[in-house]
C-alpha cells in the first residue's frame, strides 16, 4: 500500500464530518472524496479537505483510487452503498445502525467474509478508557443485573421520528448501550419490550421499557425516551457480587462514590484501528461488522417485541 490511505466518505452529515475531522488528522490518510444525495452538503464537507464532491456514492466509487470507504448514511439508506463498495473490493467502516432490517445486514456480513476484507462499525464506546477499567473491575465477578438508559431529546434531523426511516430510538441510539451490555454482561436470550401508548401513526415510540434475559443468567432492563428537552441520562449500570458500576460515554462511577473520567480518545481510536487494519497492520478493531451484527440483531429483537407486544427469543 502507498504511504497515504485514500478514504472515500459516503454521507455528509454530522457523524461523517466527525470522522472526516479525525481522519484528516492522521498523517497517513487523505480524504479522497465525499458523496451525498444532497450535493451541497457533500461540497461543504469536501471543500474543508480540498476533496472532490459527488451527488451519489456511485460517482465516488467510479472515480476510483480509493483504499477504503466510510458509510455514514441514515438507517434507511444502508445496503446499496455497502454492497457497491464491497463490489469494488474496498474495506468498509459502517456507522450504526447497520440497516433497517436483519437480512440486509446479514447479507453484507456474508459478503465481507466472502471477500476477506477488513471492516469496522462505529461502536466507539468499546474504546472508552472507562469501559476497559469496568471490565477489569468485573473480572471474575459475573454481572447479575444490568440497567440501561437512553433518555434524551429528538435529534435535529427530519427523518428521525419517522419509524419507516429511522427504525426507532432503540435501533438508532440505544444500540450503543446494548453493545456495551453485550460486552460487559454477555449475550441476550430473550427480550420483552413495552412501548408507551398514544403513539402517532407512522412515528416512532417516544418511550419504551424492556426486560432482557441474558444467556449466563443475568437479568436486565432498558429504558428509552426522546420526550426530553436535552440529553438527561445515557449509559449502563451493572451490579455484580460486591460492586456496582455506572458507565457512560464520559465517566465510570464505582459504587456510587468513586468517579473516573474518560480521557476522551475513543472516537479517534476507533478510526485509527480501522485504518491500521486497512494498511495490513495488527489492528485493534473491537467491533468488526460480524460482531456488530450481533448487537444489531438484539436491537431489532427489541424493536420487534415492542411492535408485536410480546416477548421475543433471540434464536427465533
Amino acid at each position: 500500500m502507498s504511504p497515504i490511505t485514500r478514504v472515500g466518505i459516503i454521507g455528509a452529515g454530522n457523524v461523517a464530518a466527525r470522522h472526516a475531522d479525525v481522519l484528516a488528522g492522521f498523517p497517513d490518510v487523505t480524504i479522497a472524496g465525499v458523496a451525498d444525495t444532497d450535493l451541497h452538503k457533500a461540497e461543504a464537507l469536501a471543500s474543508a479537505y480540498g476533496s472532490p464532491a459527488y451527488g451519489d456514492h456511485a460517482g465516488l466509487l467510479e472515480a476510483g483510487g480509493l483504499d477504503a470507504v466510510y458509510v455514514c448514511v441514515p438507517p434507511f439508506a444502508h445496503g446499496k452503498p455497502e454492497f457497491d463498495a464491497l463490489s469494488c473490493n474496498l474495506p468498509i467502516f459502517v456507522e450504526k445502525p447497520l440497516s433497517m432490517d436483519l437480512k440486509t445486514a446479514e447479507n453484507i456480513a456474508a459478503e465481507i467474509e466472502r471477500r476477506g476484507l477488513p471492516s469496522a462499525v462505529g461502536h466507539h464506546w468499546r474504546y472508552l478508557d472507562v469501559v476497559d477499567r469496568a471490565r477489569e473491575l468485573l473480572d471474575g465477578r459475573p454481572v447479575r443485573l444490568a440497567l440501561g438508559h437512553w433518555l434524551d431529546k429528538v435529534p435535529p434531523v427530519g427523518w428521525w421520528l419517522n419509524a419507516g426511516l429511522s427504525g426507532g430510538q432503540i435501533l438508532e441510539q440505544a444500540v450503543h448501550v446494548l453493545d456495551l451490555a453485550r460486552l460487559l454482561v454477555g449475550e441476550v436470550s430473550m427480550v420483552h419490550a413495552v412501548p408507551a401508548g398514544n403513539r402517532v401513526e407512522g412515528e416512532i415510540d417516544r418511550a419504551t421499557s424492556a426486560v432482557m434475559s441474558f444467556t449466563d443468567g443475568a437479568t436486565g432492563l432498558l429504558a428509552t425516551s426522546c420526550l426530553l428537552p436535552r440529553k438527561h441520562r445515557v449509559g449502563l449500570e451493572v451490579c455484580a457480587d460486591g460492586i456496582a458500576l455506572e458507565v457512560s460515554e464520559t465517566r465510570l462511577l464505582v459504587d456510587g462514590e468513586e468517579s473516573i473520567e474518560d480521557a476522551g480518545h475513543a472516537k479517534t481510536l476507533v478510526d485509527r484501528a480501522f485504518i491500521d487494519a486497512v494498511r495490513g497492520k495488527d489492528a485493534d478493531v473491537r467491533a468488526p461488522y460480524a460482531e456488530a451484527l450481533r448487537t444489531h440483531r438484539l436491537a431489532l429483537a427489541l424493536t420487534r417485541s415492542a411492535a408485536e407486544r410480546r416477548p421475543v427469543m433471540l434464536d427465533e
